[in-house]
């Protein structure tokens, strides 16, 4: 089977799992949890259990549906398979975040930072790998004026843009040895980073214009 038919049998699975599950969740089930681990939000059992499914199902149509609209589809057939393989990780991970919901509803007691830790890592690292492997295009990517102006300033700002996510990954997964500061680990690199590679796309712009 190929990426695509698992990215369906996944969104099928998270509906079969909300419809088994739905007489077994509370009236208000718990839907978020803050930076400390604990619940502070709720919502009714028919938007818990069937919000995930139909969300997953709308993003993984848009994703893979995002490459046939792009002016420069030509490039992101250059990496098609790794896209699809990052459609096929982003599933999975959103079917994870879907069933540790369900669990804790069902009365599971576990830290819900510690087990997200693990996934998040793995999905940064992996968008590292998709970054340094991306051609030029308007949805996928770092997308600055600069970047979409040179392929020079893409591939080099792409470049260091795949070190620093897989860097992020390596930062969430040390992060489960500081369960009270997990999410610092994760979301304060991110912003740090996204920010150094605005920055970053702008001088080699200017430098290879000052070069010509």
């Amino acid at each position: 089977m190929n990426k695509k038919t698992f990215i369906y049998l996944t969104i099928i699975l998270s509906f079969v799992v909300g419809l088994y599950s739905y007489y077994l969740m509370p009236e208000k089930m718990a839907s978020h949890w803050n930076t400390q681990g604990q619940v502070d939000d709720y919502v009714s059992r028919n938007f818990g259990v069937f919000f995930f499914p139909c969300l997953l199902l709308f993003l993984a149509l848009l994703l893979l549906f995002i490459p046939k609209i792009d002016p420069l589809k030509k490039n992101i057939e250059k990496f098609k398979d790794d896209y699809e393989m990052f459609v096929l990780m982003f599933t999975v991970f959103f079917f994870y975040v879907y069933v540790l919901t369900l669990l804790w509803n069902m009365g599971e007691v576990f830290n819900m930072n510690m087990v997200l830790m693990p996934a998040f890592a793995i999905l940064f690292y992996y968008i590292g790998i998709l970054l340094e492997k991306t051609k030029r295009n308007y949805f996928i990517g770092i997308k600055t004026p600069w970047t979409l102006a040179s392929d020079k300033v893409w591939d080099k700002t792409h470049k260091l843009g795949g070190k620093l996510f897989k860097t992020a990954g390596f930062l969430a997964l040390i992060s489960i040895f500081f369960s009270q500061h997990a999410f610092f680990f994760v979301f304060v690199p991110l912003i740090a980073f996204s920010v150094y590679l605005f920055i970053y796309s702008y001088f080699e712009f200017k430098g290879e214009n000052n070069r010509d």
